[in-house]
């Protein structure tokens, strides 16, 4: 399995998710990952296998992460807050928001876990919070409570030449509290990798009509690889609108990292699975595919998809439509296809917030999204009655390790003049970067 997958586990007794307990784990055997960070713009990896700490749930790997990747020093050490219990720590955090004030935004994305998302400032997606953020005139911090693209998003936005020009060249510090929060589906298509794929295709189909697309859960470098291809970028919200933009440019689409959501919003346009071949950069030649095939495509798929939502599946589906008649299905994109197909209704984080939040009381949901977010909004909305949609837990793994202590060491390290952990996108990467943004801004 390529990639860090998300914390997995089944439940002896499946029911409700939302207090799970030890004793009601048990611990999914044999499960090897490929574990990638990235170290000075390059990537780290290796093979671990994972168990659970009786008392989180959580995974524990036999090297620490935090030799891999190591987070930045700063003048307080991260070790004094480890030991410390989350209402100690609360109330730090309270504090040094508090003494920053409005120079400091904190942002929470919606997967991220309770203790630490009710101290953001803003909740939202990864790109609907870099843009807040960005947006404003007072802030000079933004500690990202996500994933490294995340982070690298907003450093993007929040220093773009035209808000420099606003703030007299003064730049936003954007900081991730655990550098090991990265992203899996992000590391499943590295640059050398999609460099090497798009020269391979050139060999066969006229590159020059090929258009590149690659979804807002990417690093830096792709966005800004699509962004000197005359590509774009495109989040789960308005996938259809960019590959239709695409397809006004030329005629195919490269679309990574995720194989899902590029699959499931052709489908819906009316592209079928034999004009949609995957491209597994580890295969020998050409992805794995045939020149006839490359030559029939209309999108090219990379073969990456996201931990969490691979973990769904349509015997889910069926099951819980035989246990409660009347249940509706919710789920994301991201979803593989036999999921997708089953569903009610497929959409993004904010759609499937949104539709819940428009139901009547005493509608039905069984939802394949994150764990955290669906607890959140049964949580939300009592008057419905809302499952996850899975028997097999899978939590975004590296999401999960922004912690309060790490966000209580990042905002005392500001007070006393430590910036810890920034994320600085080099220019030219974040100069290219901006274009293939700005080119789907302009998508309507």
């Amino acid at each position: 399995m390529a990639g860090f997958p998300g914390i997995c586990w089944f439940r002896r007794n499946p029911g409700s998710l939302e207090n799970l307990r030890s004793s009601e784990i048990i611990d999914v055997p044999f499960v090897q990952a490929l574990v990638k960070f990235r170290l000075l713009g390059k990537l780290a990896s290796f093979a671990c296998w994972p168990h659970f700490w009786k008392s989180t749930a959580f995974l524990e790997i036999s090297m620490t992460i935090a030799t891999i990747l190591p987070s930045s020093p700063g003048k307080l050490p991260i070790s004094d807050y480890k030991p410390l219990g989350n209402e100690e720590l609360s109330a730090r955090i309270s504090a040094g928001r508090e003494k920053l004030g409005k120079k400091l935004l904190i942002l929470g994305h919606h997967y991220q876990q309770d203790d630490v998302i009710e101290h953001a400032d803003l909740r939202g997606d990864s790109y609907q919070l870099s843009q807040l953020a960005a947006s404003s005139g007072e802030c000079r911090t933004i500690i990202f409570c996500g994933v490294h693209f995340m982070a690298e998003t907003a450093d993007i936005l929040a220093n773009s030449a035209a808000r420099l020009a606003e703030r007299n060249g003064e730049r936003v510090n954007v900081i991730l509290p655990d550098m090991a929060a990265g992203c899996s589906m992000a590391d499943m298509a590295a640059i050398r990798q999609v460099e090497a794929a798009w020269d391979q295709l050139g060999e066969v189909i006229d590159t020059e009509k090929l258009i590149p697309v690659t979804y807002i859960n990417s690093a830096a470098t792709l966005k800004a690889f699509c962004g000197r291809h005359g590509g774009i970028v495109c989040t789960s919200s308005n996938a259809a609108a960019v590959i239709e933009w695409a397809f006004k440019r030329g005629n195919r689409v490269f679309f990574f990292p995720d194989q899902h959501l590029g699959r499931n919003t052709s489908l819906k346009m009316g592209i079928v699975n034999a004009e949609m071949p995957v491209w597994d950069p580890y295969a020998d030649d050409l992805g794995g595919n045939t020149e006839d095939a490359i030559r029939a495509s209309r999108v090219v798929l990379w073969k990456g998809h996201c931990s969490v939502h691979q973990m769904f599946r349509a015997e889910h589906v069926h099951q819980f439509r035989e246990r409660h008649p009347g249940i509706k299905i919710l789920v994301h994109p991201e979803c593989p296809q036999e999921v997708n197909d089953l569903a009610d209704i497929s959409g993004s984080t904010s759609k499937i917030m949104k539709t819940v939040e428009a139901a009547e009381p005493g509608t039905k949901w069984a939802i394949g999204t994150e764990l955290h977010l669906v607890n959140r909004l049964k949580k939300d909305h009592p008057d419905q009655e809302i499952h996850f949609l899975s028997p097999v837990v899978c939590m975004c793994a590296t999401m999960y390790r922004i912690d309060l202590a790490h966000l209580a060491w990042c905002i005392e390290n500001l007070i006393a003049g430590s910036v810890v952990n920034e994320i600085e996108v080099e220019p030219e990467i974040a100069k290219y970067s901006m274009i293939a943004l700005e080119r789907m801004l302009e998508v309507k």
